[in-house]
Protein backbone atom coordinates (compact mmCIF):
# COMPACT_ATOMS: atom_id res chain seq x y z
CA UNK A 1 0.00 0.00 0.00
CA UNK A 2 1.46 3.70 -0.94
CA UNK A 3 2.10 6.22 1.28
CA UNK A 4 -0.95 8.74 0.79
CA UNK A 5 1.67 11.86 0.77
CA UNK A 6 3.57 10.39 -1.56
CA UNK A 7 3.33 10.71 -5.91
CA UNK A 8 3.99 7.18 -7.13
CA UNK A 9 7.34 7.12 -9.76
CA UNK A 10 6.53 5.95 -13.20
CA UNK A 11 8.30 5.42 -15.63
CA UNK A 12 8.78 8.50 -17.45
CA UNK A 13 8.89 10.10 -14.06
CA UNK A 14 11.26 7.68 -11.61
CA UNK A 15 11.99 10.06 -9.30
CA UNK A 16 9.83 11.80 -6.10
CA UNK A 17 6.94 13.30 -7.58
CA UNK A 18 5.29 17.03 -6.58
CA UNK A 19 4.26 17.14 -2.97
CA UNK A 20 0.56 16.39 -2.64
CA UNK A 21 -0.95 19.35 -0.61
CA UNK A 22 -1.17 17.58 2.66
CA UNK A 23 2.41 17.09 3.06
CA UNK A 24 2.61 20.99 2.07
CA UNK A 25 1.23 21.60 4.88
CA UNK A 26 2.79 19.48 7.10
CA UNK A 27 6.07 20.82 5.46
CA UNK A 28 4.87 24.22 6.74
CA UNK A 29 4.18 22.94 10.16
CA UNK A 30 7.66 20.97 10.63
CA UNK A 31 10.06 24.19 9.04
CA UNK A 32 8.05 26.34 11.16
CA UNK A 33 8.75 24.86 14.31
CA UNK A 34 12.22 23.77 13.42
CA UNK A 35 13.05 27.56 12.38
CA UNK A 36 11.25 29.05 16.01
CA UNK A 37 14.99 29.01 17.49
CA UNK A 38 15.78 31.85 14.60
CA UNK A 39 16.17 35.65 14.36
CA UNK A 40 14.07 37.49 12.76
CA UNK A 41 17.23 39.68 11.87
CA UNK A 42 15.40 43.13 12.11
CA UNK A 43 17.13 45.85 11.25
CA UNK A 44 17.07 49.00 13.63
CA UNK A 45 17.74 52.40 13.12
CA UNK A 46 19.67 54.38 15.47
CA UNK A 47 16.43 56.90 16.12
CA UNK A 48 14.67 56.90 18.92
CA UNK A 49 11.21 55.95 18.87
CA UNK A 50 8.29 53.11 18.97
CA UNK A 51 10.12 49.97 19.11
CA UNK A 52 10.92 47.20 21.22
CA UNK A 53 14.27 47.31 21.87
CA UNK A 54 15.36 49.50 25.20
CA UNK A 55 17.63 52.10 24.42
CA UNK A 56 17.32 54.62 27.69
CA UNK A 57 15.59 55.53 30.57
CA UNK A 58 14.85 59.12 31.55
CA UNK A 59 12.95 61.35 33.61
CA UNK A 60 9.53 61.99 33.13
CA UNK A 61 8.70 65.30 30.80
CA UNK A 62 5.39 66.27 30.91
CA UNK A 63 3.54 64.74 27.74
CA UNK A 64 5.39 61.40 27.93
CA UNK A 65 3.24 58.35 27.10
CA UNK A 66 2.58 57.30 31.08
CA UNK A 67 2.69 53.53 29.77
CA UNK A 68 5.77 53.79 29.23
CA UNK A 69 6.68 54.59 33.05
CA UNK A 70 9.40 52.64 34.11
CA UNK A 71 8.26 51.28 37.95
CA UNK A 72 10.93 50.02 39.27
CA UNK A 73 13.21 52.84 38.55
CA UNK A 74 10.52 55.28 39.71
CA UNK A 75 10.44 53.50 42.84
CA UNK A 76 14.45 53.44 43.09
CA UNK A 77 15.13 56.79 42.50
CA UNK A 78 12.15 58.56 43.54
CA UNK A 79 11.02 60.06 40.96
CA UNK A 80 9.41 59.36 37.20
CA UNK A 81 11.23 57.53 34.61
CA UNK A 82 10.10 56.60 31.41
CA UNK A 83 11.51 53.80 29.45
CA UNK A 84 12.21 55.03 25.59
CA UNK A 85 12.95 52.15 22.51
CA UNK A 86 14.73 52.26 19.75
CA UNK A 87 12.85 53.12 16.42
CA UNK A 88 12.24 49.67 13.99
CA UNK A 89 12.56 50.07 10.72
CA UNK A 90 10.43 47.56 8.61
CA UNK A 91 12.82 45.08 7.26
CA UNK A 92 11.58 43.94 3.57
CA UNK A 93 12.31 40.35 2.40
CA UNK A 94 12.42 39.54 -1.86
CA UNK A 95 11.74 35.82 -2.72
CA UNK A 96 13.00 35.43 -5.67
CA UNK A 97 11.56 31.75 -6.88
CA UNK A 98 12.86 29.37 -9.28
CA UNK A 99 10.07 27.66 -11.19
CA UNK A 100 11.90 26.71 -14.77
CA UNK A 101 11.40 23.03 -16.20
CA UNK A 102 15.34 21.76 -14.21
CA UNK A 103 13.60 22.69 -10.86
CA UNK A 104 11.35 19.89 -11.55
CA UNK A 105 14.08 17.24 -11.56
CA UNK A 106 15.06 15.08 -8.63
CA UNK A 107 16.55 11.53 -7.85
CA UNK A 108 17.38 11.57 -3.78
CA UNK A 109 14.62 12.27 -1.48
CA UNK A 110 12.88 14.61 -2.85
CA UNK A 111 12.70 17.28 -6.37
CA UNK A 112 14.45 20.50 -6.48
CA UNK A 113 11.30 21.96 -6.65
CA UNK A 114 10.45 20.64 -2.96
CA UNK A 115 13.43 22.05 -1.36
CA UNK A 116 12.62 25.31 -2.98
CA UNK A 117 9.36 25.38 -1.43
CA UNK A 118 10.44 24.48 1.77
CA UNK A 119 13.28 27.26 2.03
CA UNK A 120 10.52 29.13 0.71
CA UNK A 121 8.84 28.65 3.95
CA UNK A 122 11.53 28.75 5.99
CA UNK A 123 12.12 32.58 4.31
CA UNK A 124 8.16 33.31 4.63
CA UNK A 125 8.53 32.33 8.51
CA UNK A 126 11.47 34.64 9.24
CA UNK A 127 10.94 36.97 7.24
CA UNK A 128 7.47 37.86 8.19
CA UNK A 129 8.14 38.14 12.13
CA UNK A 130 7.25 41.45 14.19
CA UNK A 131 6.00 42.77 11.35
CA UNK A 132 8.25 42.92 8.36
CA UNK A 133 6.88 42.04 5.43
CA UNK A 134 7.50 39.48 2.42
CA UNK A 135 7.57 39.85 -1.31
CA UNK A 136 7.93 37.33 -4.10
CA UNK A 137 9.24 36.98 -7.99
CA UNK A 138 8.84 34.16 -9.68
CA UNK A 139 10.62 33.45 -12.85
CA UNK A 140 11.50 30.01 -15.48
CA UNK A 141 8.20 29.32 -16.78
CA UNK A 142 6.04 31.14 -18.88
CA UNK A 143 4.35 32.58 -16.09
CA UNK A 144 6.43 34.77 -14.30
CA UNK A 145 4.89 36.43 -10.96
CA UNK A 146 5.56 39.60 -8.68
CA UNK A 147 3.84 39.77 -5.71
CA UNK A 148 4.03 43.52 -3.27
CA UNK A 149 5.41 42.77 0.19
CA UNK A 150 3.09 41.91 2.63
CA UNK A 151 3.05 41.17 6.55
CA UNK A 152 2.42 38.01 7.65
CA UNK A 153 2.81 34.82 5.46
CA UNK A 154 -0.59 35.62 3.99
CA UNK A 155 -1.27 33.50 0.41
CA UNK A 156 2.45 31.84 0.51
CA UNK A 157 1.11 28.33 0.68
CA UNK A 158 -1.60 28.86 -1.69
CA UNK A 159 1.19 30.92 -3.93
CA UNK A 160 3.31 27.41 -3.82
CA UNK A 161 1.14 25.51 -4.48
CA UNK A 162 0.04 27.26 -7.65
CA UNK A 163 3.29 27.17 -8.63
CA UNK A 164 3.66 23.49 -8.33
CA UNK A 165 2.09 22.99 -11.55
CA UNK A 166 4.39 20.89 -13.60
CA UNK A 167 5.52 23.09 -16.55
CA UNK A 168 5.14 21.71 -20.16
CA UNK A 169 7.88 21.48 -22.90
CA UNK A 170 6.18 25.06 -24.49
CA UNK A 171 8.26 26.59 -21.42
CA UNK A 172 11.35 25.04 -22.27
CA UNK A 173 14.18 27.59 -22.63
CA UNK A 174 12.09 29.69 -20.47
CA UNK A 175 14.38 30.52 -17.61
CA UNK A 176 15.57 34.66 -17.13
CA UNK A 177 16.98 34.94 -13.78
CA UNK A 178 18.53 38.43 -15.17
CA UNK A 179 15.01 39.75 -16.27
CA UNK A 180 13.76 38.24 -12.71
CA UNK A 181 16.58 40.21 -10.72
CA UNK A 182 16.04 43.40 -13.01
CA UNK A 183 12.34 42.99 -12.04
CA UNK A 184 13.18 42.80 -8.27
CA UNK A 185 15.29 46.02 -8.78
CA UNK A 186 12.56 47.57 -9.71
CA UNK A 187 10.17 46.58 -7.60
CA UNK A 188 12.64 46.85 -4.17
CA UNK A 189 12.44 50.63 -3.23
CA UNK A 190 14.16 50.46 0.11
CA UNK A 191 17.51 48.21 1.34
CA UNK A 192 15.83 45.12 1.25
CA UNK A 193 17.20 41.21 1.59
CA UNK A 194 17.00 39.18 -1.78
CA UNK A 195 16.95 35.35 -1.15
CA UNK A 196 17.38 33.81 -4.56
CA UNK A 197 16.41 30.26 -4.72
CA UNK A 198 17.48 28.52 -7.77
CA UNK A 199 20.01 25.68 -9.14
CA UNK A 200 21.17 28.29 -11.18
CA UNK A 201 20.95 25.83 -14.14
CA UNK A 202 20.94 27.93 -17.38
CA UNK A 203 22.55 30.72 -19.37
CA UNK A 204 24.97 33.13 -16.99
CA UNK A 205 22.55 36.50 -17.95
CA UNK A 206 22.51 37.43 -14.46
CA UNK A 207 25.63 38.66 -13.44
CA UNK A 208 25.38 42.53 -14.44
CA UNK A 209 21.87 42.30 -13.03
CA UNK A 210 22.91 40.59 -9.61
CA UNK A 211 26.18 42.49 -9.16
CA UNK A 212 23.50 45.80 -9.19
CA UNK A 213 21.29 44.19 -6.95
CA UNK A 214 23.90 43.26 -4.33
CA UNK A 215 24.98 47.00 -4.53
CA UNK A 216 21.98 48.32 -3.09
CA UNK A 217 20.65 45.44 -1.26
CA UNK A 218 21.66 42.16 1.02
CA UNK A 219 21.39 39.16 -1.58
CA UNK A 220 21.24 35.41 -0.59
CA UNK A 221 21.81 33.06 -3.51
CA UNK A 222 20.43 29.58 -2.30
CA UNK A 223 21.75 26.79 -4.63
CA UNK A 224 19.59 23.94 -4.89
CA UNK A 225 21.35 20.60 -6.39
CA UNK A 226 20.43 16.88 -7.20
CA UNK A 227 23.57 14.37 -6.55
CA UNK A 228 22.99 12.86 -9.98
CA UNK A 229 23.59 16.26 -11.44
CA UNK A 230 27.28 16.18 -10.24
CA UNK A 231 28.20 12.83 -11.27
CA UNK A 232 26.75 9.79 -13.49
CA UNK A 233 25.87 6.45 -12.21
CA UNK A 234 26.86 2.77 -14.35
CA UNK A 235 23.81 2.38 -15.46
CA UNK A 236 24.27 1.71 -19.23
CA UNK A 237 23.30 3.64 -22.04
CA UNK A 238 20.97 6.63 -21.44
CA UNK A 239 19.28 9.21 -23.11
CA UNK A 240 19.92 12.55 -21.20
CA UNK A 241 17.49 15.56 -21.25
CA UNK A 242 18.50 19.09 -20.67
CA UNK A 243 14.84 20.42 -19.52
CA UNK A 244 15.87 24.05 -19.85
CA UNK A 245 16.03 23.33 -23.51
CA UNK A 246 14.61 20.33 -24.22
CA UNK A 247 18.15 18.75 -26.13
CA UNK A 248 18.68 15.41 -25.66
CA UNK A 249 22.47 13.58 -25.80
CA UNK A 250 23.45 9.99 -25.97
CA UNK A 251 25.53 8.85 -23.28
CA UNK A 252 27.04 5.30 -22.28
CA UNK A 253 27.47 5.32 -18.95
CA UNK A 254 29.52 1.93 -18.46
CA UNK A 255 32.55 4.13 -19.86
CA UNK A 256 34.66 4.93 -16.96
CA UNK A 257 36.11 7.78 -18.83
CA UNK A 258 33.12 9.05 -19.40
CA UNK A 259 31.54 9.45 -16.15
CA UNK A 260 35.17 10.60 -14.71
CA UNK A 261 35.03 13.71 -17.31
CA UNK A 262 31.13 14.14 -16.23
CA UNK A 263 32.40 14.36 -12.83
CA UNK A 264 35.05 16.92 -13.31
CA UNK A 265 33.04 19.31 -15.55
CA UNK A 266 30.50 19.36 -13.44
CA UNK A 267 32.53 20.11 -10.19
CA UNK A 268 34.08 22.78 -12.24
CA UNK A 269 30.72 24.42 -13.68
CA UNK A 270 29.48 24.74 -10.34
CA UNK A 271 32.78 26.26 -9.14
CA UNK A 272 32.31 28.85 -11.56
CA UNK A 273 29.02 29.43 -10.25
CA UNK A 274 30.33 29.93 -6.57
CA UNK A 275 33.45 32.30 -7.99
CA UNK A 276 30.69 34.40 -9.76
CA UNK A 277 28.28 34.79 -6.85
CA UNK A 278 30.97 35.67 -4.46
CA UNK A 279 32.52 38.23 -6.76
CA UNK A 280 29.06 39.94 -7.38
CA UNK A 281 28.65 40.01 -3.26
CA UNK A 282 25.99 37.04 -2.69
CA UNK A 283 26.39 35.38 0.14
CA UNK A 284 25.92 31.52 -1.01
CA UNK A 285 24.48 28.55 0.32
CA UNK A 286 24.08 25.21 -1.23
CA UNK A 287 21.24 22.92 -0.70
CA UNK A 288 20.32 19.08 -1.83
CA UNK A 289 17.52 16.97 -2.51
CA UNK A 290 19.44 14.36 -0.10
CA UNK A 291 19.18 14.61 3.62
CA UNK A 292 18.25 17.65 5.86
CA UNK A 293 18.51 20.58 3.81
CA UNK A 294 16.63 22.46 6.62
CA UNK A 295 19.41 21.87 8.78
CA UNK A 296 21.88 23.33 6.54
CA UNK A 297 20.22 26.09 5.94
CA UNK A 298 19.22 26.83 9.70
CA UNK A 299 22.80 26.88 10.21
CA UNK A 300 23.71 29.19 7.30
CA UNK A 301 21.12 31.71 8.71
CA UNK A 302 22.75 31.11 12.29
CA UNK A 303 25.85 31.89 10.78
CA UNK A 304 24.87 35.46 8.96
CA UNK A 305 22.83 36.26 11.88
CA UNK A 306 25.96 35.55 14.08
CA UNK A 307 28.22 38.17 11.60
Amino acid sequence: MSHPLHSEPTPARPGPGPLPDALLRALDVMVSRRMQGLLAGDYRSALLGEGTELSQVRPYIPGDDVRRIDWNVTARTGEAHVRVQLAERVLVTWLVLDTSASMHFGTADRRKADVAEGVAIAVGNVATRRGNRLGFVTFGDDRPRSLPPRQGRVGLLGLLSTLRDEPGLENAGATSLGEALHRTASLARQRSAVVVVSDFRGPLDWRRPLLELSSRHDVIAVEIRDPREQELPNAGVLWLVDPETGRQLRADTRNERLRARFATAAAAERAELARVLAAAGARHVVLTTAGDWLRSFAVFLRRGARR
